[in-house]
């Protein structure tokens, strides 16, 4: 067959091809299983694939480009402008096929399986600290039943530990310590994994050459430079610095028309996970800058002196996502700003 580009549909079991040739006629549609895929596009000639990028898509476009075709990745809701009416399979493919061949089109940088490693150990991080964080609610809240309280925050939590681990204390009835005893082994457990990922993901920050050069910006430490060196594979992909916050979603969101412009709060499109690490991380500025009295950024103190903290975070995440892609793009590592003084 003569095919220039395929849309290929992915999901579990069931893939959906449609093909066009050079002049945009169809020469392919069909459905194939998965032990067909990798058999199919062998068969073909060098030709241009798009999917959406969705789950097993890097997976997928690994395999496939070691067949020596060109694959691109594209977000889901970028496509489905390109959907003619109802949703099904056929539809999609041929929808897909239609986006991978827009030149506005934005594609998804295709991640290894190193990077695809790093970022599931993010997720199952994130995973963990929330299901620690529910347990920790938990005991406490069931422990107050009882009058037995301690102050906020995880280290305090050992008090609460020390009293369901007493068998003399008499403040806890048999039934609810045998209750509290179980949710203190899981929490035990839950700790102890989160300190091995913690371990894990500090080991390959220090191999990594790209996020050690990340974390010397003021605010990134080794968990926010390995999840953006990990998830941004191509900085090329980005015009500008803010166009990268902007992917993250650290802008405002636009409705303007007419030429009135009219900004709202940040989109919050884009990556979540990011979008929190580097807000947590501007906060972390923000209060160490507080103790201190000053930033060293005049820009950023006099913000701090005119809007409220959580803007002010967010207007810092923003700036650190743009140092960020300029250390991507074009190496180096973080230099402080000269301070300009009057003579």
């Amino acid at each position: 067959m003569d095919v220039s580009t395929i849309g290929l549909d992915i999901a579990k079991s069931v893939f959906q091809v449609h093909g066009i040739d050079g002049s945009g006629e169809v020469v392919v549609r069909r459905q194939l299983r998965r032990r067909q895929l990798l058999r199919f596009f062998e068969t073909l000639g060098p030709c241009l694939i798009g999917m959406e990028a969705c789950a097993t898509a890097h997976y997928w476009a690994r395999e496939i480009a070691a067949l020596g075709h060109e694959v691109r990745l594209m977000p889901a809701h970028y496509v489905k402008a390109y959907v003619k009416r109802n949703k099904n399979d056929v539809a999609d493919a041929e929808a897909i096929c239609e986006a991978v061949t827009r030149p506005s089109m934005r594609f998804v940088g295709l991640k290894s399986a190193e990077q695809q490693s790093v970022l599931m150990l993010h997720r199952t991080r994130e995973l963990l600290v929330r299901q620690r964080t529910m347990l920790v609610n938990a005991i406490r809240g069931h422990m107050a039943e009882f009058g037995i309280v301690a102050p906020v925050g995880l280290p305090r939590i050992k008090e609460l530990l020390a009293v369901i681990a007493d068998p003399d204390d008499c403040r806890l009835p048999p039934g609810a310590r045998a209750c509290l005893e179980s949710l203190a082994r899981q929490f035990l457990s839950l700790h102890e994994e989160i300190c091995t990922a913690d371990k894990r993901l500090h080991a390959w920050h220090r191999s990594s050459e790209l996020s050690q050069r990340l974390a010397t910006i003021p605010g990134i430490g080794p968990i926010t430079a390995s999840a953006l060196a990990a998830s941004i594979t191509n900085p090329e992909l980005f015009r500008s610095g803010r166009e990268m916050a902007a992917w993250i979603g650290l802008v405002p969101r636009q409705n303007s028309t007419g030429g009135k412009v009219r900004l709202g709060r940040i989109s919050k499109q884009g990556d979540q996970y990011l979008r929190w690490l580097l807000v947590a991380g501007a906060m972390a500025v923000i209060r160490h800058a507080k103790r201190r009295g000053t930033t060293n950024q005049p820009w950023l103190d006099d913000l701090m002196a005119r809007r409220p903290t959580k803007v002010v975070a967010v207007a810092l995440a923003n700036k650190m996502a743009r140092m960020a892609w300029a250390l991507l793009r074009q190496g180096g590592t973080y230099r402080q700003p000269m301070v300009a003084t009057n003579a």
